[in-house]
């Protein structure tokens, strides 16, 4: 049988699968799927903020001086709208996170909304390749496992067949 590795989820150091017991394989990879399911769900979180700087910066870039003092609903939260007035459509609140906000002109908005979409486009990919590495591992781990329940069986089956020997002998 050939060595296989496989990255450890602790530190990223190579272990070898080859020598692990089916139950040390076996949670093996259970923890990596696991962790695959984690990473899975910070890069939906991460896709979903994408998102959500790309339509601020949409609707940043539909404000112009002529909307000035019109009429606009400010959501309160996802499902709770209150009526409002754009004062300044050159002033806007900007999130810096954790409920405090900074006042910026329109293009100072954009370039905090461009730095977060970097940083968010970043930190996905850094998630996807994780995930990606991740997934092999847990591909590896099926495969050494596979391989070990082969083994077992080739064993008791040479075992069944020595036992037939012997008592055909006796």
């Amino acid at each position: 049988m050939s060595s296989s590795s496989s990255q450890s989820s602790s530190g990223g150091n190579a272990i070898n699968i080859d020598t692990m017991s089916l139950d040390q394989l076996n949670q093996l990879k259970t923890q990596q799927e696991s962790r695959l399911e984690q990473l899975t769900s910070q890069y939906q979180q991460l896709r979903a903020a994408s998102a959500r700087l790309s339509s601020a910066r949409s609707a940043q870039s539909s404000l112009t001086p002529n909307m000035e003092h019109r009429q606009i609903m400010i959501p309160l939260t996802e499902s709770l709208y209150a009526p409002g007035k754009i004062v300044d459509a050159n002033k806007l609140l900007v999130e810096l996170g954790a409920g405090f906000f900074v006042e910026k002109n329109a293009k100072d908005a954009i370039k905090v909304l461009e730095r977060r979409a970097k940083i968010v486009e970043v930190n996905s990919e850094n998630v996807l390749n994780a995930a990606e590495a991740t997934s092999r591992n847990v591909e590896a781990v099926k495969s050494a496992m596979e391989g070990k329940i082969l083994e077992i069986q080739a064993r008791q089956q040479g075992r069944a067949f020595k036992n037939r020997l012997e008592g055909i002998e006796e």
